[in-house]
């Protein structure tokens, strides 16, 4: 991949800025949307997807990072746009998923979409713990699109000092993501 843009700070900040708003608002809305549309198979799958793509994001973002401290900045840019790929590939069925299938609750045995005392005590400290790597999980990836998306302008504009930059505190914030979305996944699936 030999993408490159031309220079329009302007114009990516917008466009990034409105992009990330519609996504947030987007993934916020259709959160508290269900539709109930038999598609022929369990909505849920989806949710396996998500983790396996963010578990490929994850080793894609350890490969860009060896491949740019070695130098190999072809090979880091071609993984690091793979990961952007598979991170809207991701991001599409993230939104299949919760329109179709609806939202799950850490703890709820009987699947009837509340959690009652007796499932709180069931679930025990897990119930915290998952609901703290959700909440930082969900709160990292709303703030990490605009990261990644200046990052990527900045090495798509040829802009590497800055991207450098940006990047320590983008690779964090996504590789985060990447990592607690197959752990929230694994912990949540029992309650499919």
């Amino acid at each position: 991949m030999n993408l490159t843009l031309q220079k329009n700070d302007r114009k990516a900040r917008m466009l990034i800025v409105a992009f990330s708003v519609v996504i947030f608002l987007a993934v916020t809305v259709l959160e508290r949307v269900t539709l109930n549309v038999n598609l022929g198979f369990d909505p849920h799958v989806l949710a396996l997807v998500n983790a396996v793509i963010n578990s490929i994001v994850s080793v894609l973002l350890l490969a860009g990072l060896i491949a740019a401290k070695r130098g190999a900045y072809q090979t880091h840019k071609n993984i690091m746009l793979s990961a952007i790929i598979l991170s809207v590939i991701f991001l599409v069925t993230y939104i299949a998923h919760h329109l179709f299938a609806g939202s799950t609750l850490y703890g709820d045995l009987d699947k009837n979409g509340k959690v009652d005392a007796a499932e709180i005590i069931a679930a025990g400290g897990m119930r915290t713990v998952y609901r703290i790597l959700l909440s930082t999980h969900i709160l990292l990836a709303g703030i990490s699109l605009p990261f990644i998306l200046f990052t990527a302008y900045r090495a798509l504009i040829n802009e590497n000092a800055k991207h450098r930059k940006l990047a320590k505190i983008t690779w964090p914030l996504w590789f985060y993501v990447a990592v607690t979305g197959p752990i929230v996944y694994w912990m949540i699936s029992r309650y499919y």
